[in-house]
């Protein structure tokens, strides 16, 4: 025996040299019986110990696993069989088999016990026993057609049943069990296959096949997508890094804290000190997330990085496998056998390169996808906690586009972050074997590397700073859109859409410069790459024929060394973007982590104590409070302590602290010193309400359980009823964004109601009664905040500018300069005759009255009763014509509403209250006319040298290699080859050109894509300006804001870039399919078939793709409107302690988004395994055709075709997947046209207009039978209005809610066309004038001050029209004069966004200044002093009546007494004027007018 077995190593002619090999019987008895065995005999242990660590429940017995079992007894019986058949030959052997059968048994029980559904471990097993038994096998049939099969018919049976099972238990092995058996069911309404799939299924993306057959077959759609699997969520994936970031904080705490200011730079420089503790914190805090990040997704992303090694192993066997070909191709003795096991062996390879490849890049995708859904997590829950201090230092759209933009990036570096090390391995290897083939001369290679390399790593660094300057315009762009999209109605009052045009087309010229810099560098590291496995080659080739004549390229060295080239070519290519995707993922890191480091509101601020009967509710201790850490004191001495049920009632001048006291109440200021303490729960109204895009009732619930009897009695007290008959689908109709279609006076009404809805011990109100009409005011006084109310038992703090409900608090606290210079009840203070005494006396003659009448039960219960009949009220009208410029967006509203009509309402429709308008998937494949519309926008000029220059560089790409070829194939004379200095220097000439045409191509792509971005951006620009007010309510802010960040940045970067790599490879493979034909021409025959499969699998790919992007987009755009929400909101969202409903919305935005997400990536891998095993099969077909063909084709021919064909399995995956890159970023054009066909407004400028250049000079207004509807169908606004005023006339416009009052105002101003009649200004009808032209000459003050962020002169003076000192003038008179004098950059004053850093008052002022700088000859007034106090609103009114006394004034009065001296007041009901004439003729004829003034106590 030992004699035979060392015959079967040393006999190499029965088994290689031979033309019929054989393996020796010794061999096969004892080497292929035993490899599997020994296989499962040292890894059985480690899969036991693996199993019983990972229990994942138990499998009831399954009909699969019957059969496994019962074959596996078979095969043991087998044994025995054999076993007693052949007793005294092969004893001891047999018996070992048999135990190894029996442990095979063993582990397919203990796998059903521990829940394993599916085992790769007993798969390699089957699969070794088969592969194994396959050569006995064919020894076996030869002996059987040889001598007969009755020779030994038994042993023959047995032989061919043992193999038969055994393939059968390989079969069964490639499909998955049942689910373990679980006692809690688990309800999944789609779950996802990856999780009942087999690993054979999992490995080759099988599982997916299902869903790209469903996208083929119709467009998919939301539902049916899988729901994620339980590692995917948001919940695990944040819980779990939460608990790690809190570890890398607390260190990074410890650290700064250690580096006091004192220790490290003595105490003379205490604030430089503070500063680099702060910017050491800051980076250090990237790496910290960095590191809490690894710690969670570390190990999964291991074991991808392991297949990637794997790859590298079998990649790296190809050239070694070419070069044997090769040889036997050159080797005229070789037998043929050997080149078929060769391609064999090459097609082997090459299927199991792609295999884990696609595994490691499935892991790298899942770990990018779960760091998205982790960081976005982390960034939603700080900026719920951040400062306001540290909230002023990001805004909402750089919060924004830390979510967008910055996860995207740590995205990147998650697939790309291998290469950073991976590829100078690669590199090395690489150029180890050239020096094997080469010897000496692969030297000159790692040169040409040495000089390429500091090139790009030179651009790398310039692409990051030039990167760093574009993501900064970006941030200002994307910022300044969320201003034009928050305040759009006041652009359109003011017409100021141009100057905000220029702004923000300023910024995009900056972004695109950098962008375009940054292109041409990457196109210079582009070319120098894409050219350098020619450089390589050029320089390694020439290196080793010119230093000895003896050197001769054969074609084993020159193809073998190209495959080795082409392999060094990915890592070459790889490194510098692995790199500068490292370097931006830093940038990113720093950005989040310095985000994630901001500081937090401290919880000890208030102490919250439970409910208590005893002791104070609200307590204040010597307080001191500033806006943030390093800030000046905005409230001192603040020593307040309020009983348990009071009213507190504070109040002061515009500035004076009143809304910081309650923001210190509630912990959102920083506390200096002093303790606050509050009892029990708390609800707080803002003075600005905060609405969430949600229906009217879940903003009033606001997360708590609907009670139905309480919800009535609140939205009755709060006034809410009359407002809940006008809307189209009551309280179920959705509210817009920001509250876009409700009203000023609505909004708050609704934020009020939703703190009453509450039930809370402490009510915090910041001016609530301010934005409603005076007799809805003293209505919810009575009903909800006085001493009859509902809150009565509560503690409510109220910050108010109203007089008349001073008599009524139990205490008054009066600020000044943020300290309380008074304190106590209104008579105390009236006796004490301070400064609240004298004013008092000074501006309460009107309302005095009010508080001395006593008002009896009876007038309560008629005046309240009146206010809740509909009498007034317009049954169906449409919403939000009560005021004119509401928040900060505008009102006609309710675009899809129809009308009811009064007599029967029926059923409301399911969308009846439907008003924003979701991001819609389009469906389908995209149109050929999108491309159109993007080439078209590039130009023909640029298109034709592109295409030029794409087919020069291939063709210079096929002559350089089929010279090659010819060289390698050039016969040997005396040891040497001929004009090799000729050869090298053609070879030379091609390459360089080839390297010219790249560089030219990627630079016009780059171009091109520029113009083309440039272009679609202004027109989206320019679309969304001039759309109408309707359209910016129904449009969310968050698409809108989406196109301009999200779909704008794939038009800048991604089209362009998928374009450059998409026709790249288009011609490489044209080139390849050349050569490969040439060199075979019956490989036509596999490949025009393949072609064709290709084109099938991609169609069927691309279908689905396309629409999965469209489903990720859509679902996208939620959680960017969900977080703008949020973070506007953050302080509503804290007083009321919402937090955890807050993130738990969000968690399932982002689950919804992952959702589409998930299917798009597989959907890559799907395709590119099924791409790459047909790319394999072209690499088989070449090869055999080669070896068929052995006599008639050059090895030269030959290595050119084979190395060639190796190309193409990367090349047509990379095809599929660049195109369908492009197909899915082309989408975003779709999305940016699609404005493009919205309704547009009138035109903002006419050439032939009839205006006079002074117009208008006197201000006369003539409205002729004036009809006005929101939407046509609805019912009318306004009806047949015939109404003439007169210069210099000053009109009250009154009306109840819904009577038509902004109506008129935005007629006036065309915000709305009329439905019939006309309005003439001057004479002139203004329907026959420019928009633009209309709204520049007449004026408003909006009711909701709307400021941007910028300097203060841009706010008053967009367009630099007025001189500095017009400026000065126009703030003296607004009263700002010494507030503006005193700011450290006075008129340059940066204001924050949306002017957050004035207060409310402020910010109404520099709106009187904006109309007092304007001056023109007519001005509407929409009650604009609804925010200031009596004094503020007394300067306002004397400011108005001087310095407009020769303009027409148009106020819409929400406070009568401020129109009690105009000329002519017009009362409005329904759409019609009821009555006009002078206050005191209609308090005569006591009708709608003296019933007004009656509740209001006037009269």
């Amino acid at each position: 025996m030992p004699q035979t077995s060392v015959t079967v190593y040393s006999d190499w002619n029965r088994t290689w040299y031979t033309p019929n090999p054989e393996l020796t019987q010794c061999f096969q008895n004892t080497v292929l019986v035993w490899v599997p065995c020994i296989y499962l005999w040292v890894c059985a242990p480690f899969y036991f110990l693996y199993l019983y660590c990972h229990d994942r429940g138990h499998i009831r017995l399954s009909c699969l696993c019957c059969a496994k079992v019962v074959l596996g007894f078979l095969l043991a019986s087998f044994g025995f069989v054999e076993f007693f058949y052949i007793l005294l030959e092969r004893q001891s052997e047999i018996q070992q088999h048999l135990v190894f059968l029996v442990l095979a048994v063993l582990l397919i029980q203990y796998e059903r016990t521990q829940g394993c559904r599916s085992s790769i471990f007993l798969f390699i097993y089957w699969l070794l026993a088969v592969i194994c038994a396959l050569v006995p096998l064919r020894a076996k049939i030869q002996l059987a057609v040889e001598e007969g099969f009755s020779s030994d018919a038994v042993r023959y049976a047995a032989f061919f049943s043992h193999f038969a099972l055994q393939l059968a238990e390989l079969v069964l092995s490639c499909f998955a069990d049942h689910p373990p058996f679980s006692t809690v069911p688990v309800k999944e309404t789609n779950p996802c296959p990856d999780q009942d799939a087999s690993f054979l299924s999992k490995i080759l993306f099988w599982w997916f096949t299902g869903l790209v057959v469903k996208g083929y077959k119709k467009p998919l759609k939301a539902e049916d997508l899988w729901s994620l699997r339980k590692d995917d969520t948001s919940e695990k994936i944040i819980s779990d890094l939460k608990q790690e970031w809190s570890v890398e904080c607390a260190k990074l705490q410890q650290k700064t804290d250690s580096l006091s200011p004192t220790a490290t730079l003595g105490s003379r420089m205490p604030d430089q000190a503070q500063l680099l503790r702060k910017l050491q914190k800051e980076q250090s805090s990237g790496f910290c997330l960095l590191r809490a990040l690894a710690r969670v997704f570390g190990p999964y992303f291991l074991s991808g990085t392991l297949c990637l090694v794997v790859h590298d192993v079998f990649m790296f066997s190809i050239p070694q496998v070419l070069s044997l070909l090769l040889a036997f191709m050159s080797d005229a003795d070789a037998p043929l056998w050997k080149g078929y096991f060769y391609a064999a062996l090459m097609f082997l390879v090459s299927c199991m390169q792609s295999l884990f490849n696609h595994q490691y890049m499935y892991s790298c995708f899942t770990v990018g996808m779960r760091v998205k859904t982790a960081v976005m997590g982390l960034v939603y829950r700080k900026s719920l906690v951040i400062t306001n201090a540290a909230r002023r230092t990001c805004t909402v759209g750089e919060i924004v586009n830390l979510v967008s933009a910055d996860t995207q990036k740590l995205m990147d570096f998650v697939v790309y972050f291998n290469a950073v090390w991976l590829a100078p391995i690669e590199i090395t290897l690489c150029l180890f074997f050239l020096w094997q083939h080469l010897g000496p001369s692969a030297l000159a290679g790692i040169a040409t590397i040495i000089l390429i390399f500091p090139l790009n790593g030179v651009i790398a660094k310039q692409r990051s700073k030039l990167q760093e300057v574009q993501m900064k315009h970006t941030d200002g762009r994307i910022k300044l859109m969320n201003e034009i999209l928050n305040g759009i109605k006041i652009l359109k009052f003011y017409a100021w859409e141009k100057a905000f045009m220029e702004r923000v087309l300023g910024y995009r010229a900056k972004e695109l410069k950098a962008l375009k810099k940054s292109q041409i560098l990457y196109s210079i590291s582009i070319a120098s790459f894409n050219s350098s496995t020619f450089l390589i080659a050029f320089v390694m080739f020439g290196v080793y024929v010119l230093i000895d004549k003896r050197n001769v390229l054969d074609a084993q060295k020159v193809f073998v060394s190209m495959a080795l080239i082409n392999i060094l070519k990915t890592p070459l290519s790889l490194l510098p973007f692995s790199m500068s995707t490292t370097m931006q993922a830093v940038v990113s890191l720093k950005r989040l982590g310095k985000f994630l480091c901001q500081e937090e509101l401290k919880s000890d601020n208030v102490d919250r104590t439970p409910s208590h009967p005893a002791g104070s509710s609200v307590l204040v201790e010597n307080g001191i409070f500033s806006w943030s850490r390093d800030g000046a004191p905005c409230l001192k001495k603040i020593n307040v302590s309020v009983a348990r049920g009071s009213l507190v009632a504070v109040v002061g001048h515009v500035g004076s602290g009143k809304s910081s006291l309650l923001s210190a109440l509630l912990g959102e200021m920083e506390k200096k010193n002093g303790r606050v303490s509050l009892q029990g729960s708390v609800a707080y109204v803002p003075q600005q309400a905060w609405i969430q895009n949600a229906t009217l009732r879940d903003n009033i619930v606001f997360g708590r359980e609907r009670k139905e009897s309480w919800y009535q009695r609140v939205v009755e007290a709060c006034a809410l009823m009359p407002d809940l008959e006008i809307l189209p689908a009551g309280d179920e109709t959705e509210i817009g964004e920001k509250g876009l279609n409700l009203s000023g006076g609505q909004k708050q009404r609704v934020s009020l109601a939703r703190a009453v809805y509450r039930k809370a011990d402490v009510y915090l109100l910041d001016d609530p009664l301010s934005a409603v009409d005076a007799h809805v005011g003293q209505h919810i006084f009575e009903k909800v905040i006085g001493p009859k109310g509902v809150l009565r038992d509560r503690t409510r703090v109220l910050v108010t500018h109203g007089l008349s409900y001073l008599p009524q608090v139990d205490l008054i606290l009066v600020l000044v300069d943020g300290e309380i210079t008074e304190m106590g009840s209104y008579q105390e203070l009236l006796n004490r005759q301070g400064a609240f005494a004298e004013f008092i006396h000074a501006y309460a003659s009107t309302e005095r009255k009010e508080s001395t009448v006593h008002r009896g039960e009876s007038s309560t219960r008629k005046s309240s009763s009146r206010l809740s009949v509909t009498d007034y009220m317009p049954v169906s009208r449409d919403l939000s014509q009560e005021q004119l410029v509401s928040g900060d967006t505008g009102s006609p509203s309710l675009q899809n509403v129809e009308p009811s009509s009064e007599t029967d309402q029926p059923e409301v429709a399911e969308d009846a209250g439907k008003l924003t308008e979701a991001d819609r998937a389009k469906t389908g494949r995209v149109k050929l006319a999108i491309y159109m519309e993007y080439f078209k926008t590039i130009g023909l000029a640029l298109i034709l040298p592109i295409i030029f220059l794409y087919v020069f560089q291939q063709a210079a790409s096929l002559s350089y290699n089929y010279w090659l070829s010819m060289w390698a194939d050039d016969p040997v004379v005396n040891g040497t080859q001929l004009d090799t200095d000729f050869k090298l220097g053609v070879y030379g000439a091609l390459g360089f050109a080839q390297g010219i045409a790249i560089f030219g191509t990627t630079v016009a792509i780059s171009v091109g894509g520029i113009i083309a971005s440039r272009h679609l951006h202004q027109d989206l620009l320019h679309n969304m300006l001039r759309s109408p007010m309707s359209f910016f309510e129904r449009t969310p802010s968050g698409n809108l804001l989406n196109r301009f960040s999200k779909e704008v940045d794939a038009i800048d970067c991604m089209i362009p870039d998928g374009l450059k790599m998409m026709l790249g490879y288009l011609f490489k493979l044209l080139e390849i399919c050349i050569i490969v034909l040439l060199a075979t021409p019956i490989a036509a025959v596999i490949i025009l078939p393949l072609g064709l499969f290709y084109g099938f699998i991609q169609s069927f790919y691309v279908a689905t793709s396309c629409q999965l992007r469209r489903l990720e987009s859509v679902s996208r755009s939620p959680i960017y409107t969900h977080f703008n929400e949020t973070v506007q909101g953050a302080s509503v969202i804290r007083a009321f302690g919402e937090q955890p409903r807050f993130i738990l919305q969000t968690n399932q935005r982002v689950d919804e988004n992952q959702k589409s997400y998930f299917p798009r990536f597989v959907a890559t891998r799907w395709l590119a395994v099924n791409l790459e095993f047909l790319g394999n099969g072209i690499v088989l077909s070449a090869a055999i055709f080669s070896v068929m063909a052995k006599g008639t084709l050059s090895p030269g021919i030959v290595g050119l075709s084979v190395s060639h064909a190796l190309q193409v399995t990367g090349i047509l995956s990379w095809i599929v997947r660049s195109w369908t890159d492009v197909e899915n970023n082309i989408v975003s054009v779709e999305r940016v046209k699609e404005y493009a066909d919205t309704p547009k407004e009138a035109a903002w400028t006419l050439e032939n207009s009839p205006m006079p250049p002074a117009w208008p000079q006197t201000g006369t207004i003539e409205l002729r039978g004036y009809g006005l509807q929101y939407r046509k169908g609805l019912e009318w606004a306004l009806k047949d209005i015939s109404i003439d005023i007169q210069e210099r006339e000053k009109v009250g416009i009154v009306g109840r809610t819904g009577a038509g009052k902004s109506s008129l105002a935005l007629g006036i101003f065309r915000i709305l066309e009329a439905a019939k009649g006309e309005i003439f200004i001057d004479g002139i009808n203004i329907a026959e004038i420019g928009l633009h032209e209309l709204r520049s000459r007449i004026t408003i003050i909006p009711q909701d001050p709307v400021l941007f962020s910028g300097t203060l002169r841009m706010n008053l003076d967009p367009f630099d029209a007025y001189s500095d000192e017009e400026v000065w003038n126009s703030l003296e008179l607004a009263h700002l004069k010494n507030f503006v004098s005193g700011l450290p950059d006075r008129l340059n004053h940066e204001c924050s966004e949306g002017g957050e850093n004035l207060s409310l008052g402020q910010r109404q002022l520099v709106c009187l200044a904006r109309a007092l700088l304007r001056k023109t000859k007519i001005l509407v007034l929409d009650e604009a002093t609804a925010a200031v106090d009596l004094e503020t609103d007394n300067l306002i009114q004397s400011t108005i009546r001087s310095q407009f006394e020769e303009c027409t004034v148009l106020t819409i009065a929400h406070r009568l007494n401020t129109v009690m001296d105009y000329t002519r007041v017009i009362v409005m009901d329904k759409g019609l004027i009821v009555e006009s004439d002078s206050p005191s003729n209609l308090i005569g004829q006591r009708g709608h007018f003296f019933r007004m003034c009656r509740e209001a106590s006037l009269v």
